[in-house]
């Protein structure tokens, strides 16, 4: 079994921002010679899977600027400095959706894009649901929406529904049916 990990010969920080840092690394290669790695440092996330009584998933329609569209997704959330993984989930689904839960369970977890990133994403499912209000960040404008199983893979068809999370979370559910 060969030996391919890289070693780190030095890191320099190019941006620090409010979500993200990027970093360039210099590394050596498993042949010995070196290269650069450009890191997205990301303190990690939260992804919930809610469903109602009426077996609908809880999503939250949102436009996003990296697309320059608006897109369908599953209530997703940065950990903060210090904040467990449930707790942020349950924070994330009541800001965004206003809905709250009895249940809720780590199903997976996950690296978004491990070829450039280090975000991890904590899956869980949320169960048994009571709606109240939302509480949105200040700059975060959603609509929440809930569709059927057959209404989601609808719109993962007709490119609505494309960030890679909520397609995971789609298929998990569509597999648990």
């Amino acid at each position: 079994m060969k030996n391919l990990e890289e070693k780190t010969l030095s890191t320099k920080k190019l941006y620090e921002g409010k979500i993200i840092d990027l970093h360039l690394d210099h590394v050596s290669l498993p042949d010995g010679g070196t290269s650069y790695r450009e890191i997205v440092k990301h303190p990690g996330a939260v992804a919930i899977m809610a469903i109602t009584k009426e077996n609908k998933l809880v999503l939250v329609r949102q436009f996003r600027k990296a697309l320059e569209k608006t897109i369908y997704e599953i209530p997703a959330g940065k950990l903060e400095i210090g904040e467990e993984v449930e707790t942020c989930a349950r924070r994330e689904l009541q800001e965004e959706t206003g809905y709250t839960a009895e249940t809720w369970e780590k199903i997976v977890g996950f690296y978004t894009s491990p070829g450039f990133a280090d975000e991890y994403i904590h899956l869980f499912v949320a169960d048994q649901l009571t709606l109240g209000n939302t509480s949105p960040d200040q700059d975060e404008f959603v609509e929440r929406v809930e569709l059927s199983l057959e209404a989601s893979i609808d719109k993962i068809n007709s490119g609505e529904i494309c960030d890679a999370k909520t397609i995971y979370a789609i298929t998990l559910w569509q597999l648990k049916q």
